[in-house]
């Protein structure tokens, strides 16, 4: 009598292996959602805006990566070839760097552009934003 019907312990088997298959599943759940977070978290430092300051003040955290600053254009500069502007927003200003054409003085602009610094003497440092082609 103490012997288990084979139809039963099939069963028994069946349903154990169906809860450990719904946890791999929802465990893959998981990590799916896990990655797509992290994508989209990497994708959004292309999509908002950068605050000046975290650049100005980190600028080892941000130097040769790509970042997007947005702001209002206070300053211009063009002379044989080299020219810069300086884009302000609520947190700071910040040096950009193009071969595109410069923008009006007073308009509001998006950059796309690599972190960089463009000298240093003794403790003053200019951090700068190399403009791409495109934005």
């Amino acid at each position: 009598m103490g012997r288990i019907p084979k139809t039963v312990k099939e069963g028994k088997d069946r349903v154990r292996r169906t809860k450990m298959d719904t946890k791999k599943s929802h465990h893959y759940k998981i990590g799916y959602i896990i990655l797509l977070l992290n994508m989209i978290f990497i994708g959004c430092n292309s999509i908002f805006p950068t605050p000046i300051n975290k650049i100005l003040e980190n600028p080892r955290d941000y130097g040769g990566k790509s970042v997007v600053v947005s702001g209002e254009v206070t300053e211009i500069f063009g002379f044989f070839g080299i020219k810069y502007f300086v884009v302000k927003d609520k947190t700071g200003e910040i040096a950009v760097v193009t071969t595109r054409p410069l923008p009006k003085k007073g308009t509001t602009i998006r950059v796309k552009g690599t972190v960089e610094e463009a000298f240093s003497i003794g403790d003053r440092h200019l951090i700068v934003i190399v403009e791409k082609g495109e934005t």
